[in-house]
């Protein structure tokens, strides 16, 4: 075992050992009357999928989905798991790790000699996936007539992860590698471009093969250029208005992925289990730095307190944001449990749990732990 892996796996272990003390996680039964209580009280539209570890999935939708033609939402619809992508393809970079294909301390230049970016063989794979690389930002491209960004609004060739990693993500750097934490779809587009490289598969056909297909999640599929998917909830922003049309394909292996709440749970139960990722590999993957505000690899990973738990309760937290469609994936592992919780409304507040208060705060109470005392 690689010296950084025995590392990460003592100290994966040690904050699961911090939350052992917690509660068992309340019957699944009584937890989804709870969790709907608090996004009913919240007026939260959307879905909500609850899953314990060998056990049931409880999958609730609430409110309307096209607020024009007063169509509910229905659970089981295909949702953009929007940034989730981040997660799976942070997942996918460390199955490869595992069979040598690629180090997490190789060069963006190791995997793709071609890259023209100034920084290509200083950026590491692992700054790539904390988001320290210090590569130009999609976000900051002129604006359209709608405030989206031009970057998210084209079409064609031009898209693809390869054609972005020597396009516009190998432009002029904002800073120097690892000198800060600074947010970047570019990372995960590159990212997915050196899977593409290592694997001799496009990303989608790679998440078909190492996830969709191995945990049987039919749903999970890229969103296909410049065509939304029928029947989707319908996206709003402020005013109630309908968020401004995106290429949701733009985002490709950082944003682009679509699927159900059910299966991302079942994906959540995966990576628990085992089924994907050895423990050592999925402990680097969980490994939360503080000086990154607990980020780790594609997703947060972090010991919160919530109301009904004696002790703090492990967290791993994957956040997305697209097309007006918000999602939060949080994962308990030593409690066997997750949630996935997505709505059509980007202005919902979720709040922050470590400030013991808000949206996500009772959501996650409501979903790991027993009720509080009166």
């Amino acid at each position: 075992m690689h010296q950084h892996l025995k590392i990460a796996l003592i100290t994966f272990g040690t904050v699961l050992a911090a939350s052992a003390a917690s509660a068992a996680a309340p019957p699944l039964a009584t937890t989804g009357a709870r969790v709907v209580a608090v996004a009913q009280a919240a007026q939260l539209a959307g879905e909500i999928a609850v899953a314990e570890q060998g056990g049931a999935i409880f999958d609730r939708a609430l409110g309307l989905a096209d607020r024009d033609a007063r169509r509910p939402h229905r659970a089981g619809t295909r949702w953009l798991w929007a940034s989730v992508t981040k997660q799976v393809t942070a997942v996918l970079v460390m199955k490869q790790v595992e069979t040598g294909r690629i180090s997490l301390d190789g060069s963006i230049a190791n995997y793709l000699p071609r890259f023209a970016g100034a920084s290509g063989d200083k950026v590491t794979v692992r700054q790539l996936l904390q988001h320290t690389s210090g590569l130009p930002n999609p976000d900051d491209t002129p604006t359209d007539a709608g405030g989206v960004p031009g970057f998210y609004s084209e079409t064609g060739a031009s898209i693809g992860e390869a054609a972005r990693a020597s396009g516009f993500c190998a432009g002029a750097p904002k800073s120097a590698p690892g000198a800060a934490f600074a947010y970047n779809n570019c990372d995960y587009l590159v990212l997915g471009a050196i899977l593409e490289r290592v694997s001799g598969k496009s990303y989608g056909a790679l998440v078909d093969r190492d996830i969709a297909k191995p945990l049987a999640l039919r749903s999970l599929a890229l969103s296909r250029d410049g065509k939304p998917h029928r029947g989707m909830a319908t996206g709003y922003t402020t005013g109630g208005k309908r968020y401004p049309p995106v290429n949701v394909a733009t985002f490709g292996a950082a944003g682009a992925l679509t699927g159900t709440a059910h299966d991302l749970v079942t994906l959540d139960r995966a990576l628990v289990a085992g089924s994907l990722l050895s423990p050592a590999s999925r402990a680097v993957l969980w490994q939360g730095d503080p000086k990154l505000g607990f980020e780790a690899l594609g997703v947060w990973s972090f010991p919160a307190r919530l109301a009904g738990c004696a002790a703090p309760v492990a967290l791993v937290e994957r956040r997305g944001d697209v097309g007006g469609i918000q999602v939060r994936n949080v994962i308990a592992p030593d409690l066997g449990r997750s949630i996935a919780i997505f709505t059509n409304d980007d202005t919902v507040d979720f709040g922050e749990v470590w400030q013991g208060r808000g949206l996500s705060y009772d959501l996650l109470s409501a979903a790991f732990c027993a009720p509080s005392e009166p």
